[in-house]
């Protein structure tokens, strides 16, 4: 009897990251893959809350392992402090991974591991692979164009750019400085920079953990990137070249719904229980009609953005749907302005969680107001929705540069929230000209991210790639021990 070739993979634990982790598990299954996925223990007790352990059982040739992160013990039911969570990582996790390895190694019910799939920001999991002999490649889950903006991070820093010399540099104008050196993103600013340069600290944890991180990757047997090859072509490209190789395999989404369509259980996790009733709200819309609004799994916001969205939504005279999941708000619960609700009774619905991807594939969807997130912008192409962006934090600035500038299906709303442009920028794309031509794009965007995950297309093709190497580094193994 042939044994089953066995990915272990290492999501990083946040939502964002765990979905595009999941989707790639189903994909390696339907090629014969057994998958064991090490989550943290927190994050572990959070989507058994979500999804209850019977789902967690039910899956064929696929187990859950955890590993402690390294952080007091904790119920809450939010996203851990990224600044926490990431020097967390980076002290605790190394030695923790290697006993689940091990702990594999000796379980007889299942087979011997025969690569190492690890989220682009938990590279510790490089040396494990590379001290047991076992190739290890990093899964991007964030843009390629964020990618590089990480890897511009070394050289930002040895030019004195950053981090900045004092805490004026907005007031000053530094972030509109122009850069003309990144390969692959001619003349962006420094705005559009990762945001953790934001910072007068060099010892700035976030800043130092993704430059380091990014840079790691380079050292993988391959980076697979959650994009596909039109959509991001000169980026890719340029990465391509001073890199170990790269298999572009998105967006997931749509290359999972193509591959594992006779999947017989559902592979995507969620951290929060989904409100099912935003559907049957949609089903009362008309066509192209609603704003979606989502600001992702980790974006904080304060209450004076909040109200300023709120009242600029609610004078827009359209339709939406507003996502407020429970832990929001910055420094406490989300609240909404008085008066609020009743002055928009009837057009719009309150939910504090939502399947993202059916959302947005409903037709009465007109435009997503975001933050820019990986997977939001790729269920949006997906979805042929044009977007409203307004990016909390990382790369999700890159992302806003490339949607509004590079693909033309997006329009900004300034970081300091007013509720007149909020209304303004709202109207345009449900309204205006602007809006049709962005509309236009999107569902050109959407066409091609449909050809590249079709069988024959890019991504397809990538995915491929990326198992048949698998499967030769393990023939290699094999003659080797």
């Amino acid at each position: 009897m042939t044994r089953r070739p066995h990915a272990v993979l290492v999501p990083f634990p946040a939502q964002g990251h765990l979905i595009p982790a999941m989707q790639l598990a189903s994909l390696l299954q339907t090629k014969g893959f057994f998958v064991t996925i090490v989550n943290t223990e927190f994050n572990h007790r959070r989507l058994i809350r979500s999804k209850g352990a019977e789902w967690m059982r039910s899956f064929k040739n696929l187990r859950f392992e955890t590993m402690p992160e390294g952080l007091p013990p904790s119920d809450l039911d939010a996203t851990q402090d990224p600044v926490a969570l990431c020097d967390s990582i980076r002290k605790s996790c190394l030695p923790v991974f290697r006993l689940v390895l091990e702990k594999l190694a000796a379980a007889a019910e299942v087979p011997r591991i025969s690569c190492i799939i690890a989220d682009g920001a938990m590279s510790f999991a490089i040396r494990a692979g590379a001290e047991l002999g076992i190739p290890v490649f990093q899964l991007w889950t964030a843009s390629a164009c964020g990618f590089m903006g990480y890897l511009s991070y070394r050289q930002l820093q040895n030019q004195g750019m950053v981090p900045f010399q004092d805490d004026k540099f907005v007031e000053k104008g530094l972030l509109e400085t122009e850069i003309d050196w990144i390969p692959g993103i001619p003349n962006i600013k420094l705005r559009d920079i990762p945001s953790f340069i934001r910072t007068t600290n060099k010892d700035d944890v976030l800043f130092n953990y993704l430059r380091d991180e990014a840079q790691n990757c380079l050292q993988a047997t391959g980076i697979i990137f959650n994009t596909f090859n039109a959509l991001e072509h000169q980026v890719l490209e340029a990465i391509s070249s001073t890199s170990p190789p790269t298999y572009n395999i998105g967006p997931l989404t749509m290359l999972s719904d193509e591959i594992s369509k006779n999947q017989q259980i559902s592979f995507k996790p969620n951290l929060w229980k989904e409100d099912r009733t935003c559907l049957e709200w949609l089903d009362k819309q008309e066509k192209n009609s609603v704003v979606y609004v989502n600001y992702g799994s980790v974006t904080l916001i304060s209450e004076k953005h909040l109200e300023e969205f709120a009242w600029g939504l609610a004078n827009s005279n359209h339709p939406f749907l507003l996502i407020t999941r429970p832990d929001i708000a910055m420094g406490g619960s989300a609240r909404l302005p008085a008066g609020f609700v009743e002055e928009t009774k009837g057009r719009c619905l309150i939910a504090g969680w939502c399947a993202q991807d059916e959302v947005l594939l409903h037709p009465s969807v007109g435009v997503f107001l975001s933050h820019c997130g990986w997977n939001s912008t790729l269920e949006s192409i997906g979805a042929g929705v044009p977007m409203v962006c307004w990016p909390f934090f990382a790369e999700q600035h890159t992302n806003r540069r490339f949607v509004c500038v590079e693909w033309g299906m997006g329009i900004e709303v300034d970081e300091d929230v007013r509720r007149e442009k909020v209304e303004e920028v709202v109207r345009e794309v449900m309204e205006g000209d602007r809006g049709k031509v962005m509309k236009g794009n999107a569902l050109e965007w959407k066409r091609k991210a449909e050809v590249a995950t079709r069988v024959g297309g890019e991504s397809y093709h990538d995915f491929d790639r990326l198992v048949n190497d698998i499967l030769s580094y393990e023939e290699v193994q094999k003659i080797i021990s």
